[in-house]
């Protein structure tokens, strides 16, 4: 038998953006989790909506907090639904009795003959083509209900699936982060009064040859670039890197696809788009004659999705918990940022690679904080250890995404970003609880209650993402006088002893 050839061709793996919303100051997803195409190969999605319905004004007042206003509205729908779905209950169930003596009566004419009630009186009168008449009636009365039953359970899912995790203690709430800590000192000890000349990494990939926005728009368009030469190398050292530091506090290695199914992607609470309602994940065009009969595909906008995926519909055993996993992929984001003057050049792009660490631990905030905290100072080792003046936040409820209950960010200095005093985000950690397990069917045997089985808690965070921490290379490492830039000292094994990079002859 020979095996059947595949190419992209076949395939028709055509790009496609979703066209962007309108921005928007709150969250509105554009769909319901469940309301999307959910092959059955999905993982069964188990959201406790006991809990929302008994604590329907927690997270009501939790969706308001984090500016999700429509999905404020669902607790209290989901209740009222319930109501319906407990009056069809009642409804099916006297129809599911009445319908049950007549199949008695039919079967056993002789059954009721001792019972004087008056439906038994009333069976015992009709004849069977009366009975079965009834019965066929009852049977599609009841299926009606069962129908209306199933609709109503649906949506309850469906909105249960849509509301966004409850938000931590320590996650401030409102619009603004809190500044917990700082990394570095800044490069001029008296900035105020420092005459050292700063450019932006745009300029200095110009000047030395190192990045190639042009080709890349013509090939590919805006929001991608060329990384040529040192700048090419430089990537790869500081992918290395990340990678070594990370192993070194036992993390274990995984290459991730780039490609994921599109509900693997939405159960890791990607809906897809962001905070302003924009679009944020390339779905693959499918052959027409795959719609609606193979799970549709996306790029994956980070390899948290994938990494996630890779334990879905598994039983993980408590020993094996914590289990950290640190990969290396490329990044696809449909929205990379309204053109400007702050997202010019690689701090906003659509393509990049990203090492992302990621982790499943036991169920209880204890044991998942204590892997967020070893995030956070893995994040911190590598950008001390690189020389960026950098601050670490305590991100506010609005900037919490669906799965998250809390997130840290780690902005560095870049000396000439225009926007918020030339702070920059290029890490963050969140943990999400079991909002993703849930959503992905991962779960853990615990053996200390007795073999129960629980939905383990999940932790990502990026190790490092190449453009923005080159561009933040570049611009702090700049030297005006000598038109060369220094290189970090923990990137000299990777870069064959390269201490600095300077002006060189054109290739031809």
């Amino acid at each position: 038998m020979t095996t059947p050839q595949l190419s992209f061709k076949s395939l028709q793996c055509h790009l496609r953006a979703i066209p962007r919303a309108p921005r928007r100051l709150y969250h509105a997803s554009a769909c319901l989790l469940a309301d999307l195409p959910r092959p059955t190969v999905a993982p069964k999605i188990s959201i406790d909506i006991k809990h929302i319905r008994q604590n329907a004004a927690l997270y009501e007042q939790n969706c308001l907090e984090r500016n999700y206003k429509t999905q404020s509205t669902y607790p209290a729908r989901i209740n009222a639904l319930l109501e319906q779905w407990h009056i069809h209950q009642r409804e099916a169930r006297g129809l599911r009795e009445r319908n049950n003596r007549l199949k008695l009566q039919l079967a056993i004419p002789t059954t009721l003959r001792d019972e004087d009630s008056d439906e038994a009186m009333g069976l015992k009168d009709m004849t069977k083509e009366q009975l079965i008449d009834e019965a066929r009636e009852l049977k599609e009365k009841i299926s009606s209900i069962e129908e209306k039953e199933s609709a109503v359970q649906s949506e309850i899912d469906s909105l249960a699936a849509a509301i966004p995790n409850l938000t931590s203690k320590e996650t401030p709430r409102g619009n603004e982060p809190k500044v917990v800590g700082y990394i570095n000192e800044h490069p001029e000890p008296d900035p105020s009064s420092s005459d050292r000349v700063w450019r932006s990494h745009v300029h200095i990939g110009s000047e030395l040859n190192l990045l190639d926005f042009a080709g890349a728009a013509t090939t590919s368009g805006w929001g991608w670039y060329f990384l040529l030469d040192e700048a090419a190398q430089l990537e790869q050292a500081l992918v290395q890197y990340a990678l070594s530091v990370a192993r070194k506090h036992g993390w274990g290695m995984a290459s991730p696809p780039s490609m994921v199914y599109s509900h693997i992607a939405a159960a890791c609470g990607f809906q897809p788009r962001d905070q302003n309602g924009e679009q944020q994940i390339y779905n693959i065009q499918q052959n027409p004659n795959d719609v609606g009969r193979k799970p549709e595909l996306s790029l994956a906008g980070t390899a948290e999705i994938p990494l996630a995926g890779m334990k879905a519909n598994t039983t993980l055993e408590e020993s094996d918990l914590p289990l950290k996993r640190v990969g290396v992929s490329r990044c696809f984001r449909a929205e990379a940022g309204a053109r400007g003057v702050d997202t010019k050049g690689l701090y906003r792009v659509h393509e990049f690679t990203k090492v992302e660490m990621f982790a499943w631990t036991l169920n209880s905030t204890e044991a998942s904080t204590a892997i967020f905290d070893e995030i956070l100072s893995i994040q911190t080792e590598i950008l001390q250890s690189l020389g960026l003046h950098c601050r670490i936040l305590e991100m506010s409820s609005t900037d919490l995404g669906a799965s998250a209950t809390r997130k840290r960010d780690i902005e560095a200095f870049f000396p000439a970003r225009p926007k918020d005093d030339g702070w920059g985000e290029v890490t963050s950690v969140s943990t999400c609880s079991d909002y993703q397990s849930r959503r992905l069917a991962t779960k853990v045997d615990v053996r200390n209650l007795g073999g129960k089985i629980a939905f383990p808690y999940t932790v990502n965070g990026t190790a490092l993402a190449v453009p923005r921490v080159l561009a933040a290379i570049l611009e702090n490492g700049w030297n005006e006088r000598n038109l060369e830039v220094k290189i970090p000292e923990v990137l000299w094994p990777w870069m064959n002893g390269m201490k600095v990079i300077k002006q060189k002859e054109r290739l031809r």
